[in-house]
């Protein structure tokens, strides 16, 4: 049994010239990645826990970093890291027809 890991914030850093989404549980996670040297941090709480492809989608939807393009592209790198799971083609099984 697989379980999918979820997080309740989730934004953008860089640290060293590189610009990835961050993902946590709680906005303290703005002091931990101020301290290790990361700048342009922003951090929002999302509306429910999410994976990370669900923040990524999330985040185009609502525009988070439009504009920005170092932002741009480390929401597509994990979009394309984190693809939305396939869904399974339901079976249908053939009934026979009841006598009326």
């Amino acid at each position: 049994m697989s379980t999918t890991k979820t997080f309740a914030v989730a934004g953008v850093s860089t640290l060293a010239g590189s610009t990835k989404i961050r993902f946590a549980n709680d906005t303290m996670r703005i002091k931990i990645l101020a301290k290790n040297g990361h700048t342009d941090i922003d951090l929002i709480e999302l509306p429910t826990a999410m994976t990370k492809g669900e923040i990524a989608q999330h985040m185009i939807a609502v525009g988070f970093g439009a504009g920005n393009p170092a932002t741009e592209a480390a929401i597509d790198y994990t979009v394309k890291k984190n693809p939305a799971p396939k869904q399974e083609n339901a079976t249908v099984e053939k009934t026979e027809a009841v006598a009326a």
